[in-house]
């Protein structure tokens, strides 16, 4: 395949676009993504083309973060090969290593599942995707979310919050609409207000070496972080 020209990839996987290129998949994927939001294949091509301004500024913050600037040093990656499952099923309940296996576990999803960045123009910006795609299961597990479509959507809104990513602000905006008249009035009287406010008072979340937290308590993390504690509501 011809590359564009004057146009070569920048890291392995890299797929060099033009911004009309960018266009026409970040209009495809958005489609394709608010038709089926488990389509995460469409999610993962949204948020890199639409990226552009938010990425930059997730990377600064984590720069002029000590932990976050240790983390775009040494590139962690959470895999199942680079994760000892046995040791943190064994962790104490209520610790993150626990409850993130947990998570796991309860709703049958794999931190492998994580689609490799292809489209963003930027090495270092492309780890910092990455790296967002890769801690989202601990977004859900530091804010007691399933991976239901309310749970997903309350999730959505603290990125959103949080990130300024175009994609995670399109699936707050959207997500709503998929659901019924009771989840409906539990994430806008309950969720909703408790999502933003805990975005908005948290300090970056991709600044947290989770990896070096395993031991550490949800409930001492979210303190640090300025998480909020959970409404008590059935999601």
């Amino acid at each position: 395949h011809e590359q564009p020209v004057g146009r070569v990839p920048l890291y392995p996987g890299h797929i060099p676009t033009s911004t009309m290129q960018k266009a026409l998949l970040a209009a495809g994927s958005a489609c394709a993504a608010l038709w089926d939001p488990y389509r995460h294949d469409m999610v993962a091509v949204l948020g890199e083309t639409t990226g552009c301004l938010a990425l930059p500024k997730l990377r600064d913050r984590m720069r002029n973060d000590p932990e976050g600037y240790r983390i775009l040093q040494e590139r962690p990656r959470i895999h199942l090969s680079t994760l000892d499952m046995a040791r943190l099923r064994g962790l104490p309940d209520g610790t993150l290593g626990r409850e993130y296996v947990r998570f796991l576990e309860d709703n049958k999803v794999s931190p492998d599942t994580r689609m490799p960045a292809k489209f963003v123009d930027d090495e270092e910006l492309a780890y910092v995707i990455q790296r967002y795609r890769e801690v989202h299961d601990l977004m859900h597990t530091l804010l007691g979310m399933p991976t239901n479509m309310l749970g997903e959507v309350v999730v959505k809104w603290f990125e959103a919050v949080q990130t300024g990513l175009p994609m995670c602000v399109l699936g707050a905006a959207f997500g709503p609409v998929r659901l019924n008249a009771r989840k409906l009035q539990v994430l806008v009287t309950e969720l909703l207000p408790w999502a933003i406010r805990s975005g908005s008072n948290a300090s970056c979340v991709l600044c947290v070496y989770y990896e070096q937290r395993w031991e550490q308590s949800v409930e001492s993390l979210r303190e640090e972080i300025g998480i909020f504690p959970p409404p008590a509501v059935r999601v």
